[in-house]
């Protein structure tokens, strides 16, 4: 998608396990952003480092898994290097997401749902409510963070169903078309606007499910 959108694209296929060979492998590269197409994990902080001792801007693969602490690291750093940091939530970027936006989201007193099921298996090892669970709470926080989350359903093995629901308004992306991951790209590398999916916000939404995935776990306790 990348490179048939007018980018040049290097690969770095190898695993590296120290910071400094990873950082001038990201050096070597010559390129100015860094997509860590990994899957989540521990070893995803020290990679961004890495991107950003390069000079580099970072995009990361939800979902986020840092602490508040490492977070807030990073994103210190990153101001400091002048690179942006991204997570990519791209499902916030559908055309019905950014009208819900301009209506609610400072809406208080909405109530918000979303059903994000898929007929694969778990291939990363991630609960389905953290790994798809994680684009509805984003579609949420996005568009109406005022809103309360009544009710997520994630799974795998089950139909493909990808649904958010605000009040009586529901919107079905299990069929989209739109270039949502361009729309990213374009966000992404616009320096003139706040980029609004960064690793805060990716933190915001791994605590708005712990907070949903605790009051679940109270509500229905185990015999």
């Amino acid at each position: 998608m990348l490179q048939s959108d007018g980018r040049r694209v290097a690969c770095i296929e190898e695993t590296r396990s120290e910071a400094a060979e990873l950082a001038e492998a990201f050096r070597a590269s010559g390129g100015q952003a860094a997509w860590l197409c990994v899957t989540p994990s521990p070893h995803v902080a020290p990679m961004i480092n890495a991107a950003i001792e390069a000079g580099m801007h970072v995009i990361a693969e939800k979902p986020w898994m840092c602490s508040a602490a490492e977070t807030e690291a990073l994103a210190a750093k990153a101001s400091e290097r002048g690179v942006r940091l991204g997570v990519h939530f791209e499902y916030c970027l559908l055309e019905q997401v950014e009208d819900w936006r301009e209506r609610f989201h400072d809406v208080r007193g909405l109530r918000f749902g979303g059903r994000f099921t898929v007929s694969r298996g778990d291939r990363l090892g991630i609960p389905a409510l953290e790994n798809l669970g994680s684009h509805l709470a984003a579609i949420r926080r996005y568009a109406a963070p005022q809103s309360e989350i009544t009710e997520l359903i994630c799974a795998y093995g089950a139909t493909d169903e990808r649904q958010v629901w605000i009040e009586n308004q529901l919107l079905d992306f299990s069929e989209n078309q739109q270039p949502i991951i361009q729309r990213f790209v374009r966000k992404f590398e616009d320096g003139t606007n706040q980029f609004p999916f960064d690793v805060e916000f990716a933190l915001r939404v791994a605590q708005d499910l712990a907070k949903y995935r605790g009051r679940q776990t109270a509500e229905f306790p185990a015999p």
